[in-house]
């Protein structure tokens, strides 16, 4: 049992068509979410309402015939009850769902997951392809005080009383934000053999894209992959966290604690592409000025991190592609004077040259502006110059040679 309590045990056996069992079957993640405790108005609402049933939408980047769900309780200090869970065919942005499919657990309905730990469902018989979207329905009968989830969905959830897991329409129900107790969905035996994780800080998790739009950088990657006869093999799952460090816990693990279980522990990951450190250099300097030792000693301490990561990463046959920093003068939430300008550019040199990683990303050429380069482009400016915009995501997805990922590892 780890940390996290995701181990080959938490896998239940279920038997398969022609006599196979799940322990021969191969598992695509298609869609997932890095999870974390969930605070505010949102977890306030979920443990005000009691006995209530939580409907979220999800959009897949594998196609097959049956799917299994990942469960999520990292967060809980005390046992997460699921009451009742279905799935079926969703349209994001909206309550309605279509081919309602029960979810069971070992055969039963109801499933007990342990304070800390994660669970498989049992297989479910949904076909479903790249770019469809599946609705995840959830009844939790007890009151949920420490919720485990992904508070940056960018996609509506809803919430109502009590067990509304089976009705095709919720009205009534109140619409929230994140992905509530849902880590994963896996497609068994996908044409999809292989996984590209994403991860990173709220550039990654898609800060400021219109809901229910699906126009992360990670989702314009995928669509990229699967035009793309020579890359369509493979899956995307966006493990971004808003506010995300890569030393220090800010919202959610750093991501030094949580690089094995939202990359290694996913089944069938052969690439991970890393965008983090802005929120790093951001911190250091926001409240007041620092010295140079400390200047020297963040660059130092950032690029360690790489180096330990890309070991990690090594030593299960992963890929690490390094994403270079993006612009981030102008911000008001930072205010980053030219010593944090002098870091990023430190830390992008390292990552273009170093030869820690396999492959660079470098999202920083991509969006901006040539005229100064210590600021996104307009047209890819959000309007708080640190987070892109949606064209300026789209630029980071075209951005990425897609060479990377058809070239024969050496």
């Amino acid at each position: 049992m780890t940390r996290w309590g995701f181990t080959a045990a938490a896998v239940l056996a279920v038997a398969l068509p022609g006599g196979a069992t799940a322990h021969d079957a191969r598992w695509t993640p298609a869609w997932g979410s890095s999870q974390m405790r969930i605070d505010g108005p949102n977890a306030d609402k979920l443990a005000k309402a009691g006995p209530a049933t939580i409907r979220q939408t999800v959009h897949l980047t594998a196609g097959g015939r049956v799917l299994r769900l990942r469960l999520s309780n990292i967060a809980g200090t005390a046992p997460l009850r699921i009451g009742a869970a279905t799935i079926g065919a969703g349209t994001p942005g909206r309550s309605e769902v279509a081919q309602i499919l029960p979810v069971r657990f070992g055969g039963l309905s109801s499933v007990l997951i342990p304070p800390g730990a994660e669970l498989y469902s049992d297989d479910i018989a949904l076909p479903v392809t790249p770019g469809s979207d599946v609705t995840v329905s959830l009844y939790f009968p007890e009151a949920v005080t420490l919720p485990t989830g992904h508070s940056g969905a960018r996609s509506t959830t809803y919430l109502t009383s009590g067990d509304a897991t089976t009705r095709p329409a919720l009205p009534e129900a109140e619409k929230i934000g994140g992905w509530w107790a849902l880590s994963d969905v896996e497609v068994r035996d996908a044409a999809q053999t292989a996984t590209i994780v994403t991860i990173g800080d709220s550039i990654t998790d898609g800060y400021g894209i219109t809901d229910n739009s699906n126009s992360r950088w990670p989702d314009d990657f995928a669509r990229r992959l699967a035009a793309n006869a020579a890359t369509r093999r493979f899956s995307v799952v966006n493990a971004g966290i808003g506010g995300n460090r890569v030393l220090l816990d800010g919202l959610g693990p750093n991501l030094m604690a949580r690089f094995d279980r939202d990359v290694i522990a996913r089944p069938g990951v052969s690439h991970v592409i890393l965008l983090e450190g802005v929120n790093d250099l951001g911190v250091l300097t926001r409240e007041h000025p620092v010295d140079q030792a400390s200047h020297r000693a963040i660059v130092e301490q950032i690029t360690t991190a790489y180096r330990q990561l890309a070991s990690r990463a090594h030593a299960h046959g992963i890929r690490l592609i390094g994403g270079t920093i993006t612009p981030f003068q102008g911000s008001d939430y930072y205010h980053p004077g030219p010593e944090t300008e002098a870091d990023r550019q430190a830390i992008n040199s390292f990552i273009r040259t170093s030869g820690v990683f396999d492959g660079v990303v470098d999202f920083d050429r991509a969006v901006r502006d040539p005229a100064r380069p210590d600021r996104l482009l307009a047209a890819y400016d959000s309007g708080d110059h640190l987070h892109p915009s949606m064209a300026g995501y789209k630029a980071m997805a075209a951005a990425i040679p897609l060479s990377l990922f058809t070239t024969p590892r050496r």
